[in-house]
């Protein structure tokens, strides 16, 4: 269920994003493994519910779309050219 709420924020991470990026399944699984990891949420009785209040809170929420969008940022410098997918 975690996987679902952190999809949901992904999405409107990207959406707000002026380009498009397609993430592989093991991309998506280590920046969803490390966005638990650096916020404390990892091993948490319900992440779920923790990423979903963390995501509700407005400093948390800019919080984790900075993070996503330095990982993301990171992440397309390290790829090689035909890699990157931006539409």
């Amino acid at each position: 269920m975690s996987r679902l709420v952190f999809n949901q924020i992904l999405n409107d991470v990207l959406a707000t994003l002026d380009t498009h990026i397609s993430l592989t399944n093991p991309e998506n699984e280590s920046l969803y493994m490390e966005l638990l990891y650096f916020f404390g949420l990892i091993g948490a009785t319900n992440e779920c519910e923790a990423l979903e209040a963390a995501w509700k809170d407005p400093y948390n929420r800019r919080e984790i779309e900075d993070f996503i969008k330095a990982w993301l940022k990171k992440k397309t410098r390290k790829r090689k050219p035909e890699q990157v997918m931006i539409v």
